[in-house]
This record gives structure tokens, sequence and C-alpha cells, in this order.
């Protein structure tokens, strides 16, 4: 391999190639806005075996993904985690374990989707050591023989990065599994069953009751979700802003506020009950819904947005499941990174423009938060009521989404 990296140049059949392990173990968001290039690689091999190799969260939503064939787990190291491996210890025990099961599956070839802000050797070393002969990755650094078909990364400030969903099929368009040509930007991807929808409706019936909310039929309709989670603190907006602007948006609208969270998440799903009962009182508006951790299983969470109006979230899993079913979205967006806006769906993108955007932090290095603390909840109250018109109109239905949904300083 040459040493000058931009010498270097991916090989040729792809095409041709049958047992692929697909690498990509960030978060839930992270592989939803991957399956446009998923699915556009299915396409091209449609005879081919693929297994997604993916983080906990991920192999979750891999039953939902019907272009791959199997999922294999693991807590990768190198990727941020609420669940660490034991220490060192039992990290390489964990790697070597995976490894050798790797070996055993005989892949012809991998492929390593990362994000512009990390580096894909520690996946190719892992590939390495499975005795993977080919594989496939964008690298800033030189990998000489542990990346056979190197792509160079373009995208090495965030700033002015493509979004995920561009960067991933752009990887495939290197070795010809994908057509950056289409007519029309695809669309993210996932799948629904009518097990969770049939389970989701009698556990909202159930809530509906308990708040003594009547049941006019065995449909559960009129409601909107909202999410105020997020895997780091920096991107999470406020509990009581969200509760104050479900709230509003319950009064000017009817629908019933469904407030959903992981089980770590309850402290925050309570923070939003509080506030929106405190707003809400007097105005007769339906008072809010919760479902938190192990009552909301993941194919039912999507069933749950599936059937919304709309969605309101930081920038976390459900703004992109909100996109992979077409629900109109608000996204509370800190500037941290500028790549996983919501992807071809009617969304508004809302933050306070600060001069330390783009950050890349967990937390909010400045510690004032200004990109969010910016956004007060009249600003959501009013995008989400604007999306909810716009959904209501007949013409609505024919606006353009751009391919790169617009982020909206209010």
């Amino acid at each position: 391999m040459a040493d000058n990296l931009d010498d270097v140049r991916p090989g040729t059949g792809w095409g041709e190639l049958r047992r692929l392990l697909l690498v990509r173990l960030e978060n839930l968001g992270d592989l939803l806005m991957t399956t446009p290039a998923l699915a556009a690689l299915r396409r091209a091999l449609p005879d081919a075996e693929l297994t997604l190799l993916c983080s906990p969260a991920g192999a979750a939503l891999a039953p939902h993904l019907p272009m791959v064939d199997d999922v294999i787990s693991f807590d990768a190291p190198w990727v941020q985690s609420a669940a660490p491996a034991g220490g060192i210890g039992g990290e390489a025990a964990a790697m070597a374990e995976l490894a050798s099961r790797l070996v055993k599956r005989q892949f012809d070839a991998a492929i390593v989707f990362t994000a512009c802000t990390q580096s894909a050797l520690p996946a190719a070393m892992l590939c390495r050591l499975a005795a993977i002969p080919r594989v496939l990755a964008y690298s800033r650094e030189n990998p000489y023989r542990l990346i056979s078909d190197r792509v160079a990364d373009p995208d090495l400030d965030p700033a002015n990065a493509r979004h995920e969903v561009q960067r991933q099929l752009a990887l495939l368009a290197q070795v010809g599994l994908a057509d950056q040509a289409a007519p029309a930007p695809p669309k993210l991807q996932v799948v629904v069953f009518d097990v969770h929808r049939q389970a989701l409706q009698r556990r909202l019936r159930r809530a509906r009751f308990a708040v003594g909310l009547s049941i006019v039929n065995e449909v559960f309709a009129g409601y909107f979700v909202v999410h105020p989670g997020a895997g780091a603190a920096s991107r999470r907006w406020p509990a009581e802003r969200f509760g104050t602007s479900a709230a509003q948006i319950a009064a000017a609208s009817g629908l019933v506020p469904v407030v959903v969270g992981a089980a770590s998440e309850a402290p925050l799903v309570r923070e939003v009950l509080l506030a929106a009962r405190a707003a809400q009182r007097g105005s007769g508006a339906p008072p809010p819904l919760a479902l938190i951790g192990d009552e909301l299983p993941l194919g039912e969470l999507l069933a749950l947005i599936e059937g919304a109006a709309l969605v309101v979230c930081n920038n976390s899993g459900p703004a992109h499941i909100a996109a992979a079913l077409q629900r109109p979205v608000v996204v509370l967006y800190a500037l941290t990174h500028p790549q996983r806006t919501p992807w071809q769906v009617p969304s508004r993108v809302l933050f306070q423009d600060v001069p330390c955007r783009n950050c890349l932090r967990s937390r909010c290095p400045l510690m004032h938060h200004l990109c969010l603390l910016g956004v007060a909840p009249e600003q959501a109250s009013a995008a989400a009521l604007e999306l909810l018109l716009l959904q209501q109109a007949p013409a609505a239905r024919r606006l353009p989404v751009a391919a790169e949904p617009r982020l909206d300083a209010r």
C-alpha cells in the first residue's frame, strides 16, 4: 500500500463478495442513519449474507431492519457506553471471544461505518484478528495493511462535514455498492410489526384510563410524543421546558402529550410531567401520559412514534425514529455536532447559535449550555403547531423536503 494517503484507492470486486460483516457500533440513532446505506447494500448484493455487528442498543433495533440477515451485539470499548465490560481485563476477554466467533464465520469482507470524529482502526484491528481479508472504511490515518480498501476521509472538519446518511452512502459508492446519482434522496428505514402496534394500543388504553381520559373507541388517536432524554448531558434541553411546551401544544391542539424515556430517564420524565401539569392547570387541556423504561419496549416505541401526530425531542434516537417513520419532528438541537439533523422528514431544528458550536463534547465545556438554554418553550410550541398545521393542509403533503434539513436559529 502506498505511503501517500492521496494515492490510496479502494479495490475492485466487491460485487462478487457473499459473506459481509457490517460494523456500526454506536447508538441507535447512528444505526438508523446508516439504514439507507444498508438498503443500498442489499440492493447491490441481493444474494449476499449480511451480518450486522452493532451495540446492544443497535441489536434491539436489528429485528426491525429487514435488509440484514443476522446480528452480533458487542459493547465496544472504543465507543461511548453506559455499561463497560468489567474493566480492562473484561474488555480484553470480550474482544478475544468476539474475534474467535468472527473467525468461525469466515467472512469475505467487512465494511466499517464510522462518524467523521471516529477512527476506524480499532474495528479494523478486530477484523484483522478475525482473519477477515478485506476491510472497507474511511481512515484519517495511514492504516497500511490494516485496512485493505481505504477511502480518504473528506469530513475531517465536522462543521463542513456531510450528513451521516450521505457519508455512509458515499463510502459504498467508492466500491460500486451504492448510486450517489439517484434522483430522490433515500429515506431512513425501519419496520414496525403488528404485534407491537396491538400491544401498544392495549398499553395506551390502560394509560388513558389511569389519568381519567375516556376511551371512545379501540384505536388510540390524537397524541404527540415528548422525549426529554439524550445520551449526553450537553444535548438535553431542560425537562421543565419540555413540560411547559407540551402543555402549550396540548392546549392549542387538543392532542394528548405522551412522555417517554428509558428507565434511567425516569427522573426527567417526572420533571416533564410536573411542569406540564402545572402549566395546564385550569386550561382544560388533556393531561399527559407517561411511559418509562421496561414499560415501553423498543418495538412499541416504534409503534408509538408511527402513530403520533408529532414528536418533540432532543437530538437523540427518537428524532431518527421519527424520520424513519415519516413523522414530523421538532428537535432541540444542541450545537455539539452538525451532522445528525432529522433526515428527509418535515422538521424544525431549534437552537441558539453560539461561538462554541461544534464542540463535540458530552458536557458543555463552558458550563453555560446557551445553545439550548437560548430556546424558550414558546418557540418549541410554535414550531410544533406550525408542523401540525402543515400536516393538516392538503398542499402540505406535496411540499418538498430539503435533502439536509435546515438548522433553524430561533
